[in-house]
């Protein structure tokens, strides 16, 4: 399945949970509106920051939301390179692994 797919068919299944859960889904929602807004941080820093951490805990799905996001706000493949690196340094050899998914949903949303 290709990085597009995923993220539309984990889309799909959350507006199923959303109809199912909508408190939850709201909740997940207004979180992640609130931990993404730019403050200290900025909006793009801190989704590189989720794209690190997804692919040191080895959430495919992540990457590809998180990817698509910071590419989104203007993330280089110099960037995403670099971020691979904090990434294994953090989560070891699987996060390499995971690694070369971000690099492989970088080229795919970047071609499109």
């Amino acid at each position: 399945m290709s990085y597009k797919e995923l993220t539309q068919v984990v889309s799909g299944n959350l507006r199923d949970l959303k109809q199912g859960n909508p408190e939850l889904m709201k909740g997940f929602a207004a979180l992640s509106s609130a931990a993404t807004k730019a403050g200290a941080l900025d909006e793009k820093t801190k989704e590189l920051l989720a794209l690190a951490i997804a692919i040191a805990i080895r959430c495919a799905d992540c990457i590809a939301f998180h990817t698509q996001a910071c590419i989104r706000l203007g993330m280089s493949k110099e960037e995403l390179e670099e971020l691979v690196g904090v990434a294994v340094m953090m989560g070891g050899g699987p996060s390499l692994m995971y690694g070369s998914h971000a690099i492989a949903a970088f080229k795919e949303f970047s071609a499109a």
